[in-house]
């Protein structure tokens, strides 16, 4: 069976509603969290898919998580031999430093459900699943965009919310995965000053939740899935 290796920054940032499509593409699915002990000794390169979630942490803070270097380093290799690689959020942020793109605060945060513009090249993708389609943002950071890659997707706030390259490496810097796993009230109380800092209000983003997050998680699933059927082991 084919292997697919999920890396947790934080425990309660998982792959949700794209376990469902990963599965159905016939993946054994694995976990491990960077905070292991046996992550150092984790071969990035060596399952057939790697699928790097969201974290508070920042991409450009290795002085207070020093694994972020070591994983970058390992990534750099899976991506220099062009196995299948997704990317979310934090993840996405950390495929961009392992082409050697600068991440860095963006000086906004973007937090709430909104629809991604999805340009002429994610027409052509699988992110065509996602227009019009409002999907949660919550993120402070941002990229360069590297070389040598489709950029599929923006928002006013942020231009580079999606990029690919080929067919075997997908970087989303959203969170269509999340809309009905009940780790989002875990990040309404975790992560509650973002929400004074975005402005937003927890009843609202709750209410917003509700609506949106299903048709969001089907939309997310598709993509995925697309995604999935058109890669190279």
């Amino acid at each position: 069976m084919k292997r697919a290796l999920i890396v947790r920054h934080v425990p309660r940032e998982g792959a949700a509603g794209y376990l469902q499509p990963i599965e159905a593409a016939g993946y054994h699915i694995d976990r491990i969290d960077v905070a292991s002990p046996d992550f150092a000794g984790v071969d990035l390169c060596d399952p057939d898919l790697l699928i790097m979630m969201g974290g508070p942490m920042g991409v450009y803070e290795t002085d207070i998580h020093p694994w972020i270097s070591t994983q970058i380093e390992k990534l750099a290799s899976r991506l220099a031999a062009d196995r299948p690689t997704l990317g979310v959020c934090l993840g996405s942020q950390m495929i961009a430093a392992a082409l050697g793109a600068p991440v860095y605060p963006g000086g906004h945060m973007e937090l709430g459900f909104a629809p991604v513009s999805v340009n002429g090249a994610g027409m052509a993708s699988p992110l065509r699943h996602l227009i019009d389609v409002p999907v949660l943002h919550w993120h402070s950071d941002t990229f360069d965009l590297p070389d040598n890659v489709d950029l599929l997707a923006s928002t006013p706030k942020y231009a580079h919310q999606a990029f690919r390259r080929g067919s075997n490496l997908l970087a989303l810097q959203f969170h269509a995965e999340m809309g009905e796993d009940p780790r989002f009230e875990d990040w309404l109380t975790h992560f509650w000053a973002d929400l004074d800092v975005a402005q937003q209000c927890g009843i609202a983003l709750r209410e917003d939740h509700d609506l949106h997050g299903p048709i969001a998680v089907a939309a997310g699933r598709a993509m995925i899935g697309e995604w999935l059927a058109g890669t190279r082991l």
